[in-house]
């Protein structure tokens, strides 16, 4: 792996020295993007992302997620401070395709610290589409939530005969509660056929703070570290990426080649049991554009590396085993020798391999009609290991996947049509437009033999009968996936859209849901993708999940969308939904799991297991220009989100669920000023998940302030974030086990979930040269 990080990171300096420091004379020159790929018609449920005008989260974060706060039928799982994990209308994670420069990224943790968007800075990205609930085949597949799309910029050129282009962007911002710095560079060089571009983005963070004291203990678990009863333990980052771009142009065709490269050295997860200490991703992504009489063709091939590690953090216990002071001591003592008596930290790496390809073309068939074809492939592979740290982390090494393999094949076929009427003026127009699709997908998984730190009889967990068992198995599963989408959308007039769809999705179980098989219960704590402070075991027998939605979408505005209102119900099926059983030694027997396992005031054992699910609820957001006066352009925008879900095999609610919530923002603009006050509020979690001990969350109401004034070239923002520095809990937080003995299942209090932060000032720039 380290070649092509030392290729990246050693001709970095080279190509921004060989620039000549002409921008200014070249920064009002106009380029050109040519060869673009055809896209698909945007359904009315569907979003583009405004990323430019985002400049809050642009200039005061490192996680780009938070670009999709404002975006209707989004939330945010909480997780790191650079990997909030998006979920549409109740559906998260492995359940949406993100896509990132057309790659399909997979977390390759036992924790999803590393999800697709974590590879990215907010300052990279040019563009967001968000498909939510029913996605064209064409960006579906392997999902059952709906589909991000998100895009670097594309290469641009020298406009025919005109100089060289020569350009590029500055960005910096500070935040004060976190004492968060993050600073960014992007540039580019081409002439009428050649681009070379770099971007890159450094960014770190402490710990935050909550808006008031959220928990009992300052108590950390290591002697002399305490935390103030305010400060949200385990919560600081630090991260880089890179992407290095080449691009060649011949009239209507393009071959362009990006290298990317990310280097994490500490990312702190508060809602996980372990901190990533490293994460190095490397990528090579490879694509073909041409466009002939008729249509387009597009191919693409990737590659994709990722090493990474975890262990306790700087805010838990290190320090394990008897000559530790034991498991019922406050801090861990350092001790040595490493063996049965004593251990340092828990070291978890995760190596993984991704390789993709896909072709796509794009077919003008009649003078209204578009018919889209397309193949992919996906080949990967994971292996996560957990090296031998003394005390019950002794003597051999833990194989909590070996030789994991998934391999995904694709095909799908795509047809939209117009029906044209005569306008007033003799112009045709679309009254109807309908969007159909077929995808097919056969998904291969399978995973190599494990045993646990210890091979002995007698050894701890069950490790010998769980490795036993599942060794015993046929592992080797192959999945056959149908989905089908339609829609349909009536122009009634110039102010008024109705769209109606349906869908049937499906997604096949990751390695993690499948392949992880030991009921140890320190091993089960360490298998947690949700920030729940549970434990999980796989279950090779898990079916793929089959969605079946339908939605309506009404927008009504004006001609010139000077204001506008948006609605879209909608109501999801899940048969096979994955979700979770209590795990007992009847449930699995000869396991490590309790003969009864019913607490409600406690973190749990819990199995992946196939139920069935219903989701349904509304989207509403709309715009409204108030009054234009000497003071400037008044606006308000607004936006409001229910989803309720329910698993229709216990009558339990599902996981993770947002509860009902609205963000209204009232606008400013005069001159090169934007400004905005935007109030959020958030009803109190009451449907919680039984099964997990979800925690319930107290309603809140937060006051964000946001002012930015723009120049020929050069922005500043600023703003105060929580403006009243209210104690509050996202409801998609997560547990709290950011701080003390976590490597014990109930070593640290159930009850607690993650505040968020309190007051927060921040200031950003960006200039353009």
């Amino acid at each position: 792996m380290k070649p092509l990080a030392c290729l990246t990171l050693k001709t970095l300096p080279l190509l921004l020295a060989a620039l000549p420091m002409t921008a200014a004379a070249q920064a009002n020159r106009p380029a050109q993007v040519l060869v673009t790929a055809p896209k698909p018609s945007v359904p009315l449920n569907a979003h583009s992302v405004d990323v430019t005008g985002a400049q809050a989260p642009r200039t005061a974060s490192g996680d780009t997620a938070t670009l999709l706060r404002s975006t209707p039928g989004v939330s945010l799982y909480g997780a790191g401070g650079a990997s909030s994990l998006p979920a549409i209308h109740g559906l998260a994670d492995d359940r949406l395709r993100i896509k990132v420069d057309g790659m399909d990224l997979i977390a390759a943790c036992p924790n999803h610290m590393n999800p697709p968007l974590s590879y990215l800075d907010p300052a990279m990205v040019d563009t967001i589409k968000v498909y939510a609930g029913i996605a064209p085949v064409s960006v579906g597949g392997d999902s059952i939530g709906g589909s991000i799309v998100v895009e670097t910029p594309a290469p641009e050129f020298a406009l025919p005969g005109g100089p060289a282009l020569l350009k590029g962007r500055l960005g910096a911002y500070a935040r004060s509660n976190n004492q968060a710095l993050g600073a960014s560079l992007a540039t580019t060089y081409a002439t009428e056929t050649f681009n070379l571009s770099y971007s890159g983005a450094l960014s770190q963070a402490d710990n935050y703070r909550a808006g008031g004291d959220f928990k009992a203990t300052n108590a950390t678990g290591r002697a002399g570290h305490v935390l103030a009863l305010n400060e949200v333990g385990s919560s600081a980052y630090k991260t880089q990426n890179h992407v290095l771009g080449i691009a060649l142009r011949n009239a209507n065709h393009l071959v362009e080649a990006k290298l990317g490269y990310q280097a994490v050295p500490f990312q702190l997860y508060p809602n996980q049991r372990m901190d990533m200490l490293d994460n190095t991703q490397q990528r090579l992504n490879l694509r073909y554009l041409g466009r002939f009489d008729g249509g387009t063709l597009e191919a693409r091939v990737y590659h994709e590396e990722v090493a990474h590690l975890m262990d306790f953090g700087p805010d838990r216990r290190f320090w394990y085993g008897t000559a530790s002071g034991g498991p019922g001591a406050a801090n861990g003592s350092p001790c040595s020798p490493i063996g049965m008596p004593c251990a340092a930290g828990m070291p978890m790496n995760t190596d993984s391999r991704n390789d993709g390809a896909t072709l796509k073309a794009s077919l003008d068939v009649g003078e209204h009609d578009i018919l889209r074809l397309g193949a992919e492939a996906q080949r990967y592979r994971l292996d996560d290991w957990w090296s031998p740290s003394g005390g019950g982390m002794w003597p051999g090494t833990f194989w909590n996947i070996n030789g994991g393999q998934r391999d995904r094949t694709a095909l799908f076929a795509e047809w939209e049509g117009r029906e044209g009427r005569e306008g007033r003026e003799g112009r045709a127009s679309a009254r109807w437009s309908t969007l159909l699709g077929a995808r097919y997908e056969q998904v291969r998984s399978n995973a190599g033999e494990v045993r646990g730190y210890s091979t002995a009889t007698g050894a701890s967990g069950s490790q010998v009968a769980d490795a036993a068992r599942f060794n015993a198995l046929d592992r080797a599963r192959r999945d056959h996936n149908w989905d089908l989408t339609a829609l349909a959308r009536y122009t009634a007039d110039a102010s008024l859209d109705l769209e109606l769809g349906v869908a049937r999705k499906v997604r096949s179980p990751n390695l993690y849901e499948r392949y992880s098989w030991s009921t140890w219960t320190m091993a089960m704590v360490m298998n947690n993708v949700v920030g729940d402070g549970n434990g999980y075991v796989g279950n090779p027998d898990l079916r793929p999940e089959t969605a079946h939605t339908l939605s309506a979408t009404l927008d009504w505005h004006a001609s010139d969308r000077h204001w506008w209102i948006k609605a879209t119900p909608y109501l999801t099926r899940v048969s096979d939904y994955i979700d979770a059983v209590r795990c007992t030694a009847a449930l699995i027997p000869g396991s490590a799991c309790p003969v009864a396992n019913n607490s409600t005031n406690q973190f749990v054992q819990l199995q992946y297991a196939n139920q069935s699910a219903r989701l349904y609820g509304v989207d509403l957001s709309g715009r409204v220009a108030l009054a234009t006066t000497a003071w400037g352009r008044w606006g308000l925008d607004g936006l409001v989100n229910y989803t309720d879900g329910e698993n229709r095999s216990t009558g339990d609610a599902l996981y993770n669920i947002m509860p009902l919530n609205a963000r209204l923002t009232l606008t400013h603009q005069h001159g090169g000023w934007n400004n905005g006050l935007e109030w959020v509020l958030v009803r109190a979690k009451e449907q919680r998940s039984a099964v997990r001990n979800e925690l319930p969350t107290p309603g809140h109401g937060l006051l964000n302030l946001r002012v930015g004034h723009t120049w020929k070239q050069l922005r500043v923002d600023a703003g105060i974030d929580n403006l009243l520095d209210r104690l509050y809990y996202p409801p998609l937080g997560g547990a709290y086990v950011g701080q003390g003995t976590t490597m014990s299942m109930n070593g640290t209090p159930w009850g607690t979930a993650v505040p968020g932060m309190g007051r927060s000032l921040h200031a950003g720039m960006s200039y353009t040269f």
